[in-house]
């Protein structure tokens, strides 16, 4: 990080008045100042601190996406760490874990600490690069785990997303030596062999469409040997992108066992259902694919009773020539950084299965502590890092890919309109988002 982003970082001191902690009790003010919250109170006031008007505005500590892919390198037509970093502050995330299936893919410490470095020359999140668990992610041969856990980016958490770990033996040696280093796999849980050519959710939408279908077990068989597998090794296991009913009972059953294994779900999924399949419009395809309704509703629950950890957006920026084109040969993915608290507003807020300190414990809390996070997703008290977002609960706003940070403008919900947004985004105190601008950003850094 240049001298002068530190200087912004270390230096900034903000008054945020009138705000609501987790959306409860009687507004207050909270001043920020060295990158941590310094006071808690009414009618602070202070010279020299920007002041931002939080009244009527709920205050959270900053977002942890789990799963996001920035594309950098290789990629940047679709996506670069600056751009993702810009939708992500926008999103109110204050930290995000960068996937490795970049060109060339992060399964070496060179690509992992450059990830890391652009991050920081960004400054608008903390980026925490993802490494590969295979060489290539071809699943044949194991990546250097620990000389990427001892780099500079320090990586914590390994996945092959986009491909499954899917030989056993494989996954078993990954998760021994992850035991070992005291790091996380994270599975994309496919069987391919039950998946090749599927473009779709295996249902009657898509033998009425004529789309190869994608069965329940592709993922569920995965999730259940992989909690056995973590079981054999004293490791943990995080499940990417949960989709199916089945997966959150198995998921259930193996934490009943005391199995160290957690679970993520995207907003996509919990809104979203194969029906939006009618179309044939490419925008709704993913990986895994938009289930059935009563997958969608057993994963709300599921969230609202802690069986799935937390939400992860799996964003996923695609070029126009990747999904403008035949159902079948699009590549899989959506945006997701900028609507997720929006979408988890009108899933799981509105119909009362979570309150704010839900919203807080499942898109901060939680995720940061699955990763061993210690500067985010902290309770919002005195001496407390000030990664920080407020959110106004009673916006709301229509989406408008042309709008969005992101380069992609693969969004599934354009033209939608949702509840709550967020309107400032403070990174150590530092403010990095404001009124649907990213501010200090690399340029100025």
């Amino acid at each position: 990080m240049s001298a002068r982003a530190m200087s912004m970082t270390e230096n900034s001191t903000a008054l945020i008045k009138g705000a609501l902690l987790y959306g409860e009790g009687e507004p207050v003010d909270v001043l920020v100042a060295d990158g941590e919250i310094r006071q808690i109170g009414t009618d602070l006031g202070i010279v020299d601190a920007e002041v931002i008007d939080a009244r009527g505005q709920i205050l959270l500590p900053g977002f942890v996406d789990l799963h996001t892919h920035l594309r950098e390198p290789g990629r940047e037509d679709t996506e670069t760490i600056e751009s993702g970093s810009a939708a992500a502050a926008l999103g109110g995330y204050t930290a995000v874990f960068a996937m490795a299936n970049t060109s060339p893919v992060a399964d070496s410490v060179v690509v992992t600490d450059h990830v890391w470095r652009r991050g920081k020359e960004v400054g608008l999140v903390d980026v925490y690069p993802v490494g590969a668990v295979t060489v290539g992610l071809a699943g044949k041969q194991l990546a250097e785990m620990g000389t990427m856990a001892a780099g500079i980016g320090a990586v914590r958490m390994f996945s092959d997303d986009g491909h499954c770990v899917y030989d056993p033996l494989i996954m078993r040696r990954a998760l021994e030596y992850a035991n070992s280093l005291g790091v996380l796999i994270a599975q994309h849980a496919e069987e391919p062999r039950l998946t090749k050519g599927a473009v779709a959710h295996e249902g009657p939408t898509a033998a009425r469409l004529g789309l190869a279908g994608w069965p329940r077990a592709a993922e569920e068989s995965i999730v259940a040997r992989d909690a056995l597998l973590a079981r054999d090794a004293r490791a943990r296991v995080h499940i990417c992108h949960a989709s199916t009913a089945g997966t959150v009972e198995l998921v259930k059953w193996a934490k009943s066992q005391g199995i160290s294994i957690t679970a993520e779900v995207t907003p996509h999924h919990l809104l979203l259902d194969d029906s939006r399949l009618e179309t044939y419009d490419a925008v709704n395809k993913v990986n895994p694919p938009l289930r059935e309704a009563s997958d969608a509703a057993a994963l709300r629950q599921a969230l609202a009773d802690g069986i799935i950890d937390c939400v992860a957006t799996d964003h996923a920026p695609h070029a126009e020539q990747d999904k403008c084109c035949e159902f079948a040969a699009a590549r899989p993915g959506m945006l997701g950084l900028e609507t997720a608290l929006s979408i988890i507003v009108r899933t799981m807020v509105e119909p009362g299965l979570l309150d704010w300190r839900g919203v807080a414990r499942v898109m901060s809390e939680r995720p940061a502590e699955i990763v061993g996070l210690d500067e985010h997703g902290r309770p919002l008290e005195v001496g407390e890092p000030a990664n920080l977002t407020l959110v106004d609960p009673n916006a709301t706003w229509t989406v408008r890919a042309a709008e969005l940070a992101s380069i992609s403008n693969n969004t599934p919900f354009e033209a939608m309109t949702f509840p709550a947004r967020v309107t400032t985004t403070l990174l150590r105190g530092r403010v990095t988002a404001r009124e649907g601008k990213a501010v200090g950003n690399r340029a100025e850094a």
